[in-house]
């Protein structure tokens, strides 16, 4: 799997290096498009253009990029961008994409019982009451804090879903430090597919989130609905963190 670095966020998340730019750099700098204004999943269609889900019902239709800078990949991402007075095409708004920066994003791993401390970790970490931490669209999307020291360490980030067939919609997060255990507290994004738990069959359930603070277990809510299918054309971070993460 390819290495991702995370996203560094110091008190408030926003982009400013190494992210995909269409801004002009001839125009007088407009601080409003430093900050991220929307969190988004990513959506490839069928003629190689691409879309963005907003929420679960609001879709964006971009106007001045014709492909998906991450290819045929649908992945959860921070963007800026401006509402224009241009046809949506079928879609709810179109827009112009200023920037945006793609969100590790993953599938629930297998549940391996016995073999999840070896293999998934229990190092500790803190989930940032945040607005990017929220549950739509089909995916978990979290905002979480550990410590950080060696770059040539990768650390390993993993969803577990509940082996209790009574507790279908439990999640577990897991977390491999590798080893390193100690450094300076960082913050990252990483976006969960829920695709594989049972279909809520159109009703809003309670998603439980399990995880290993630093000061204990924690258990935290979500109001979590299986994602529908989309009306389409088919049918803080200062710096950024030479930390590895998968």
């Amino acid at each position: 799997m390819k290495t991702l670095r995370f996203l560094l966020i110091a008190g408030i998340i926003c982009v400013t290096i190494t992210l995909q730019s269409c801004l002009d750099d001839d125009d007088d700098y407009n601080w409003d498009l430093y900050y991220p204004n929307a969190l988004v999943t990513v959506k490839p269609v069928s003629d190689n253009s691409f879309f963005l889900q907003l929420d679960d019902s609001t879709t964006l239709l971009p106007t001045n990029m014709t492909s998906s800078p991450f290819g045929n990949k649908e992945i959860r991402a921070l963007v800026n961008y401006s509402e224009v007075d241009k046809p949506s095409e079928g879609y709810n708004k179109a827009i112009f994409i200023n920037w945006i920066d793609s969100i590790l994003t993953k599938p629930i791993a297998p549940n391996l019982g016995a073999e999840n401390d070896k293999i998934y970790g229990t190092d500790p970490v803190e989930i940032i009451n945040d607005w990017v931490t929220i549950a739509e669209d089909g995916y978990l999307t979290l905002r979480f804090r550990t410590l950080f020291g060696d770059n040539s360490k990768t650390h390993y980030i993993n969803l577990l879903a509940s082996p209790d067939s009574a507790n279908p919609y439990e999640v577990e997060f897991r977390h491999n430090a590798n080893g390193d255990i100690y450094g300076k507290e960082v913050d990252a994004l990483v976006a969960f597919n829920l695709n594989s738990l049972p279909d809520t069959q159109g009703k809003t359930v309670k998603l439980k989130l399990k995880w290993k603070s630093f000061s204990g277990d924690k258990t935290a809510e979500f109001n979590y609905c299986t994602r529908k299918s989309t009306p389409g054309k088919s049918s803080i971070a200062e710096v950024r963190s030479v930390m590895n993460l998968k």
